[in-house]
């Protein structure tokens, strides 16, 4: 007997680049890309993550800091691999005659940009509320009410920086390419044949999201703070900065259990990162939608997993 067709984890993951979607499926990853010329691109590559097997990274908490990390390198090489399709003519030449040093360059420099992103990440979200509430703490006498300013002005600035890049022309269109990755996501995990029509249909929220990971690392630093609290300022600078990758453990548990269950607890733990991706996900067009499915088909066999997960072929739907 076929089983009912709820939300069940498929393991499969991915983001949004420049005209197109990476999809990952456990160390494989596919990256497929509308080339200027209207043609699908796809590139299928394995990605060990930056502690290969190493039993110590998969311990629940330490797994979310390289998970983290892994999502930052790998971000970074499929966007600049997405990107080069649409760079300057004499640019693409001068790759095609680039030395074997100048890759290493290249490495290293996607290196220290990685590095760069995380510590203006941290100022903005993490360091940059601290100062204004520890400013403002001269005048409110009240810790928790400091304490409480801190986290509301996190908050706000990160919702404020979503809403505001969203405005930006290319960038919606990357979260329309966004919406077309959760959509493929949906269709197969609600048992449903990978057709541009059935993920068309599909939600363009998902619980695994990054959006929502992003989302829950501010709202757990927002109780974390609070609850420690010390008097030395530098004191505090120090806490805030050696807890993020705490947090951000914490925050990763939280939706890897969030995409295994759908109870209703869990549906209202994660009703804030989806109402996020409102602003980070945009309905995307079918041609969006097929590249897409051209990603997930080079990593996923969508069909097998129908069969295993839901009891039945894709052919009889």
């Amino acid at each position: 007997m076929a089983k009912k067709r709820q939300t069940q984890y498929s393991g499969i993951g991915g983001q949004a680049v420049l005209e197109g979607v990476m999809m990952k499926n456990k160390t494989k990853y596919a990256v497929a890309v509308r080339k200027p010329d209207g043609d699908i691109d796809v590139q299928v590559e394995e990605y060990q993550g930056v502690c290969g097997d190493k039993k110590f990274a998969k311990l629940p908490l330490i797994r979310g800091v390289f998970a983290f990390i892994d999502s930052l390198v790998l971000g970074m090489r499929v966007t600049m691999h997405s990107a080069s399709f649409y760079e300057e003519e004499e640019e693409a030449a001068k790759e095609e005659t680039k030395k074997p040093s100048e890759g290493k360059a290249d490495d290293i420099m996607m290196g220290v940009t990685v590095a760069v992103s995380v510590v203006i990440a941290v100022a903005l979200f993490m360091l940059l509320p601290f100062l204004i509430s520890d400013l403002l703490g001269k005048y409110i006498r009240n810790a928790s009410l400091v304490a409480i300013l801190e986290g509301t002005l996190r908050i706000l600035i990160f919702v404020g920086y979503i809403a505001s890049i969203s405005l930006m022309k290319d960038i919606r269109r990357l979260y329309m390419y966004h919406g077309a990755e959760h959509k493929c996501i949906n269709c197969i995990e609600r048992g449903r044949p990978l057709t541009v029509k059935n993920v068309m249909r599909s939600s363009r929220q998902h619980k695994r999201c990054g959006t929502s990971f992003l989302l829950f690392v501010v709202l757990v630093s927002v109780i974390v703070f609070f609850f420690i609290r010390v008097d030395n300022m530098v004191l505090k600078l120090v806490l805030r900065l050696l807890l993020v990758p705490v947090i951000a453990g914490i925050s990763y548990e939280i939706i890897r259990i969030a995409g295994k269950s759908n109870n209703i607890l869990i549906r209202i733990i994660s009703a804030p990162g989806m109402w996020m991706q409102r602003l980070t996900t945009k309905e995307p067009d079918e041609d969006m939608v097929t590249v897409a499915i051209a990603s997930v088909e080079a990593v996923f066999d969508w069909k097998a997993y129908l069969a295993e997960t839901f009891g039945y072929e894709a052919d009889d739907l």
